[in-house]
């Protein structure tokens, strides 16, 4: 059986590092965790996005973001298989105010102690740890999930 492959759909977020903690959304939608980012609009580059995105959602400016992973996510449906690809960078430096409310969320300074403790998509937790790591290498990959997110399946790049 052939099943129907649907546009693949880019997005790109940011684990922002402030000492032992970095900046999560909790997302109501599904009551968990996630790094604030977003789609890429026409025409631009996954930094313009990930810095966009991140300003409009945390009310943060981002310096010296650096490319962290990059992961194919699959959603599988009975009839057809959905594809996103997410570009996750990580930054050290920012400036501004954080804002009081986000439209995404709650924002919430979370430990890096506790990502294994948070609600999050199971892929997501590989994405942050290689992010907080000290590791300099771009980790890439495959996450396969149903459309409920509840991971089947990964395959992590390993050279």
């Amino acid at each position: 059986m052939l099943l129907e492959v649907i546009n693949v759909q880019q997005v790109a977020n940011t684990i922002l590092i402030n000492g032992d903690d970095i900046l999560m959304i909790k997302k109501p939608s599904k009551n968990w965790y996630s790094a604030p980012g977003g789609k890429l609009e026409f025409g631009e580059s996954i930094k313009q996005t990930a810095k966009r995105e991140f300003k409009e959602e945390t009310g943060l400016h981002l310096d010296k973001l650096e490319l962290s992973s990059v992961f194919t996510f699959v959603m599988k449906e009975a009839e057809k298989e959905t594809q996103w690809m997410m570009y996750t960078f990580v930054a050290n430096e920012f400036s501004g105010e954080l804002l009081k409310e986000s439209r995404e969320g709650q924002l919430e300074w979370i430990s890096m102690k506790q990502i294994d403790e948070i609600p999050m998509a199971e892929g997501d937790r590989f994405i942050i740890k290689h992010a907080i790591s000290e590791k300099t290498s771009v980790l890439t990959g495959t996450f396969y999930y149903t459309n409920e997110f509840e991971l089947i399946d990964h395959i992590i790049d390993r050279d």
